[in-house]
């Protein structure tokens, strides 16, 4: 790796601080894509006439009042409410009883005269009873006395030739029946004032008339039978005529004329409610509006300045007065830190766990796709404005390869980060989208299956694979689509489907143009590299082979034993197989300082001293990381070759030292400088390492002395406190022991010794089995709490 990457990654790794920062920009990187650059409407203080110095476009979408139509559906709404006009039922009653209380009132002073008069008649011949009447008013005079109190009470002027001829016949009952039957005739048919308002408002639809007396309303069309005052008076003459045939025609005037006195308008118009109704109607219509999408040209560059323009421009100012974009865009940052917080929290049971270099990728991942579709949507709304083929946005939208970014993520850090991470995409991709909810659910699926797809990826191949399988997805949820739109079938349609199926094939190709990139640029490695690491036949494992071949042999089976352990356990077998094929590389510069490459020839360990000899084997970790970066092997191995030791003792060479009494001896001197296994993955190896090792030691390798053999080492390692920082739980620590045992019985099982007769044929003894040879060594094993444990045999010189 570069001196440069090294540094950005030591820097990235340096605290929790840079974790804050990373998400501060990506934040940042989202509100600046949500809103980039609010459109500034102050800078346009144009005038009529005036010429548009830059194209103004609409961020968002906005209404627009048109206020020619608007008023004109108020103007309408007010012409639609009938005039209103109040029926008084309950003057007929009135004018009844104040007529017959009028009258009786009269005729009992004629009743109060004829009694007086019998009182006072004569009971003889004498003159003395008219004596008596001069003393008392006469007739004439007290009965004008009540002319007043008469016309109070019918609110009416009577002249005196009137008053006159109805005390001629003393106010008789047959002259106020026949007053009351032609006033309630003319009343029933209704009296109103202002016929002609009425007749004029009657074109409008008709009126609305109400009874008062039951608070009822009716519309009439027909107001042509409502007589106006003139008419009404007119009327009491021919109605009274065939009443009066046989009375005295003298009477006829009066009575007229009293009744025509009489007459009111029972049918009146209401304009306080009218107008009130009115102005209601009128406040119940809403502005009509019309609408500018988002990204519309509201005026071009050089245009001319109108009107219409205007207005636009002034609902754009008045809108962004209104609304703050600073607010908005930190109303959008914390709504989308907490669905960031909150899904990661849920979905990474150690959030801790994810490295900073790992959140960087997230993070410019999700940034890099936040402006790959700003940028579409820039590029999708020109080829709406200018392409012949009337293409909807919505379905260029269709082929944006959002998926990409959940499959990328779900390469290097597996299924359980790219479901949240699509979820946050998608909920990014509907807000950027204007808010479309279907868009959200689109994306948010596609993006889901794109990561399930790939979960295995192993070669190339399965990214085409994937593409096709979520085209075909996509044109599933583009279908859907339109039916929930209503908008299926038609041409519509068919590009939805092409587009579509474009975006699924395209996310496959960007997804596999992006591994080779990312794991350069962050030094990831996928099960694809894997899989190219895990072939024999690569020149650096061919090296192993032919300058270091027992350590090689060691290396296959380790890579067998840990695959087999790493199916029982959940772990990822392909990662931790080629761990183990590469974690002795080191060895290749020094081996014939290691045993299981020494064959027959000399321990060159007898002539070093044991501190010597304690830093060789300590250096292969050393030399085996910086060949691994020099062969790029990619960071998850050489972690392997870094802490596959963890730091353990070199037992039997700190034990020899001590023996030879090296002044200045520190047990630190003989240990791996580490660090311990922090993943399941290099505790793994670990343990396979040691037991394999130790395993060619055994004599008469039975299953049970194998199955006693692995625990006690696999114990020794674990009291030793090597697999404290690895997530490896007793019971995994179990089923890795039953995968142990069944590799190793594999490779140290029986066979039948072959031997040859005289006659030169081979000849089987059923008694004699083949033994393996005995060890170089039989000394104190390393890190056993005891000190009788077998060494392995890389630690042996």
């Amino acid at each position: 790796m570069p001196n440069s990457q090294k540094n950005i990654f030591d820097f990235l790794n340096s605290g929790n601080n840079i974790r804050w920062c990373l998400l501060s920009v990506v934040l940042l990187a989202f509100a600046i894509t949500v809103y980039p650059s609010m459109l500034k409407i102050s800078e346009y203080n144009y005038q009529p006439g005036d010429i548009a110095k830059t194209d103004v476009k609409s961020p968002k979408d906005i209404f627009i009042e048109d206020q020619e139509t608007t008023e004109e559906k108020r103007k309408q709404a007010v012409r639609d409410v009938l005039t209103i006009y109040d029926y008084d039922d309950t003057m007929i009653v009135r004018l009844t009883e104040n007529i017959q209380k009028a009258f009786d009132n009269v005729r009992k002073v004629y009743e109060n005269i004829h009694a007086e008069e019998e009182e006072l008649a004569p009971t003889t011949q004498e003159s003395l009873p008219w004596q008596r009447i001069i003393e008392k008013k006469t007739v004439h005079d007290r009965i004008w006395e009540t002319k007043t109190q008469f016309e109070k009470m019918l609110n009416i002027h009577t002249d005196e030739n009137e008053y006159r001829i109805l005390a001629r016949y003393e106010f008789s009952k047959t002259i106020s029946d026949l007053v009351t039957r032609i006033l309630i005739e003319i009343l029933e048919n209704g009296v109103v004032s202002g016929k002609e308002t009425l007749l004029r408002e009657n074109e409008a639809g008709g009126i609305v008339v109400r009874i008062l007396s039951v608070r009822k309303e009716i519309v009439l069309t027909d107001v042509r039978r409502y007589y106006s005052i003139e008419q009404a008076k007119s009327m009491v003459r021919i109605i009274a005529q065939p009443l009066l045939r046989d009375m005295p025609y003298a009477i006829l005037n009066p009575v007229a004329d009293l009744t025509q006195k009489l007459i009111q308008p029972n049918l009146t118009l209401n304009r306080s409610e009218t107008e009130e109704r009115r102005k209601k109607a009128a406040e119940s219509i809403k502005a009509v509006l019309y609408k500018i999408k988002a990204g519309e040209i509201i005026i071009r560059e050089g245009e001319r300045v109108t009107e219409g323009h205007l207005r636009k421009l002034n609902a754009l100012r008045s809108q962004a007065a209104e609304e703050s974009t600073l607010a908005r865009s930190m109303g959008a940052i914390l709504m989308m830190m907490a669905l960031i917080l909150i899904l990661f929290s849920f979905s990474v049971p150690d959030p801790l766990s994810l490295s900073n270099k790992d959140l960087l990728f997230m993070g410019c991942v999700l940034s890099a796709f936040f402006f790959i579709l700003k940028i579409s949507s820039f590029f999708i709304e020109a080829l709406v404005r200018h392409n012949p083929l009337s293409i909807s946005a919505t379905s260029l939208t269709l082929a944006i390869p959002l998926a990409a970014s959940s499959m990328t993520i779900c390469l290097f850090m597996r299924m359980r980060i790219a479901g949240p991470f699509a979820l946050i995409t998608a909920a990014c991709t509907g807000i950027i989208l204007q808010n479309r909810l279907e868009m959200f659910f689109y994306f948010l699926l596609n993006g889901l299956m794109a990561a399930y797809w790939v979960r295995h990826c192993r070669e190339r191949k399965v990214f085409i694979k994937a593409g096709a399988k979520l085209g075909i997805l996509n044109i599933a949820l583009a279908t859907a689509l339109k039916l929930h739109t209503g908008e299926f079938p038609g041409v519509g349609f068919l590009w939805d489907v092409v587009f579509a199926f474009i975006g699924g094939i395209g996310t496959g190709i960007i997804s596999a143009g992006l591994v080779a990139l990312v794991e350069s640029a962050f030094n990831y490695t996928t099960d694809i590299t894997l899989l190219e690491l895990s072939n024999l036949e690569r020149p650096l494992l061919r090296r192993l082979m032919i300058e270091a071949p027992g350590t090689y042999h060691h290396s296959v089976v380790v890579g067998t034993m840990v695959e087999a352990a790493a199916a029982e356990i959940g772990a990822n077998p392909l990662l931790v197989k080629v761990s183990a094929y590469y974690h002795d590389i080191g060895k290749i510069r020094k081996p014939l300082y290691f045993i299981e490459n020494q064959m027959n020839a000399a321990n060159r360990h007898e002539k070093l001293a044991p501190t010597m000899s304690g830093l060789i084997l300590i250096a292969h970790v050393k030399d085996g990381v910086e060949i691994g970066k020099e062969n790029k092997l990619g960071q998850p191995i050489l972690d392997t070759i870094r802490q596959h030791h963890g730091t353990s003792l070199i037992r039997y060479f700190y034990e020899k030292a001590k023996a030879r009494g090296v002044d200045t001896l520190t047990i630190e001197d003989f240990r791996y400088p580490g660090p311990k296994p922090q993943t399941r993955e290099i505790g793994l190896v670990m343990l396979a390492d040691v037991v394999e090792a130790s395993s060619r030691t055994l004599e008469n390798p039975t299953p049970s002395r194998i199955q006693g053999h692995v625990k006690k080492i696999m114990d020794s390692v674990l009291a030793d406190g090597q697999l404290n920082e690895c997530d490896l739980t007793l019971k995994d620590l179990y089923n890795i022991e039953k995968a142990f045992n069944k590799i190793l019985n594999g490779i140290h099982h029986h066979r039948i010794e072959y031997f040859e007769t005289p006659d030169g044929k081979e000849k089987k003894n059923g008694s004699s089995y083949h033994q393996p040879a005995k060890p170089a060594f039989n000394i104190p094993g390393k890190g056993a709490t005891n000190g009788t444990d077998t060494i392995r045999c890389s630690e042996i010189p």
